[in-house]
């Protein structure tokens, strides 16, 4: 059994974060799901900045439409918030001082600073 809770990327329905613990290594129903999610997630945000990018260029944007650009961009960096929490939360532990590796397998202080 896993014995670090999973931060599901949705609320319970009263609004407060909802965890999974399985035996699974990740390949339950439920965990397959939340990986779906997450990543909806962020394709959603990362297509709302794009948008959002050209509705600032644009200086006939209202009031109106610009503060419910803020209010889906709030969502969306909730949204993506929560799911680095809940990634972040299931990586390895690891020593102090060992350098911390990326997908690629490079330590990152060996990294450069703009990739």
């Amino acid at each position: 059994m896993s014995t670090q809770p999973r931060l599901l990327p949705w609320p319970n329905s009263a609004g407060k974060r909802c965890y999974l613990v399985t035996d699974d290594d990740g390949n339950s129903r439920l965990s397959r799901l939340a990986d779906e999610m997450e990543a909806v997630q962020l394709r959603a945000g990362a297509e709302l900045l794009g948008h959002a990018s050209q509705m600032l260029g644009d200086h006939k944007a209202g009031e109106r439409e610009l503060r419910f650009l803020a209010k889906c961009l709030c969502e969306a960096l909730r949204d993506a918030l929560r799911v680095a929490e809940s990634r972040g939360g299931r990586l390895p532990a690891r020593s102090d001082g060992e350098p911390h590796e990326g997908t690629d397998g490079v330590p990152e202080p060996e990294r450069g600073a703009c990739e």
